[in-house]
């Protein structure tokens, strides 16, 4: 349960129950995915509930709304301090925000006139657990990027991830690894990939997976490390000859990759570039921040 009867969820401006608001059923984005989202999570620091990258992450959602044509009116840092003032009145600290843009009614296939902003949160640990996992290479690809905008956090867009988690769950694994559509390394349903081979990463290119905001933040804190990252377009052959692999992502947050099918990356996990970047991301997320203090104190 992602709530009880005195959770608050902000929309359209104001804070209501979230057993009491309701949309209608005839929203564009219920009946054809129309809409956009974002995942991010707060952590609690010495100095108050700190919200990580919150400015990149509404930033993204406004760029996904304008380039799938949905109207953003919103101003990038109340949506900030909104989230700070839910995350207040909800007594949460370590939690997982969820903003999402829909569509009025509308039954055609056209733009929307108007939009809603709806702002959730909950508590929710790390979204793949904190054991290494178990991938298959799935039966489903990343769709084409002239087909959608693969760069925007579109709702509809995770069908493909759903069909292809389900999957990979049927089959006995922890989660799939999606391939793009011309059989090059793509991501995971809700998680971008890195792989380690001879001291240095490798990630597939933008252009064919969604540019994660923790991808981002993964290759700040490598080059602090030194750590060499080649992007590219990377055959499966390669991710099975490597020494070891993660997936991040802001619910996953950094994760370590045991297997891929049959094969089993050779490196302890301990012992990989992952687990060092695991570490310094967990402790990167929690430290205490200028931004989050200021805005902690001005919504006491």
């Amino acid at each position: 349960m992602y709530y009880n009867n005195d959770t608050l969820i902000y929309l359209n401006g104001k804070f209501v129950k979230a057993n009491e608001a309701s949309t209608d059923l005839y929203s564009q984005t219920l009946h054809y995915g129309y809409g956009v989202f974002e995942g991010v999570r707060a952590y609690a620091t010495e100095d108050g509930t700190r919200v990580f990258k919150s400015q990149e992450h509404y930033e993204r959602l406004k760029k996904s709304a304008e380039l799938i044509q949905i109207p953003f009116h919103y101003d990038v840092q109340e949506l900030v301090d909104a989230t700070y003032m839910l995350l207040k009145k909800n007594y949460l600290s370590d939690a997982y925000v969820r903003p999402l843009v829909f569509c009025d009614p509308n039954m055609s296939l056209t733009g929307p006139n108007n939009v809603s902003i709806m702002i959730c949160a909950w508590e929710w640990g790390a979204y793949l657990g904190d054991k290494q996992l178990r991938l298959t290479v799935s039966s489903f690809c990343r769709p084409h990027p002239r087909s959608i905008k693969i760069e925007a956090k579109v709702c509809g867009h995770y069908v493909n991830s759903i069909l292809a988690t389900n999957e990979a769950k049927d089959k006995g694994y922890d989660e799939a690894l999606l391939l793009d559509s011309d059989g090059f390394l793509a991501e995971g349903p809700g998680a971008n990939l890195f792989f380690e081979k001879d001291g240095a990463l490798f990630t597939p290119q933008l252009g064919n997976i969604l540019p994660g905001i923790t991808r981002a933040t993964v290759l700040e804190l490598a080059e602090e490390h030194g750590i060499e990252v080649k992007q590219g377009l990377f055959e499966p052959k390669e991710l099975f000859a490597a020494d070891s692999a993660f997936y991040c992502g802001t619910a996953a947050e950094v994760i370590g990759i045991a297997s891929v099918d049959e094969t089993v990356f050779p490196k302890a996990w301990k012992d990989s570039l992952g687990k060092k970047l695991q570490d310094t991301y967990s402790k990167k997320v929690r430290e205490n921040s200028t931004t989050a203090t200021t805005l902690s104190t001005t919504l006491s």
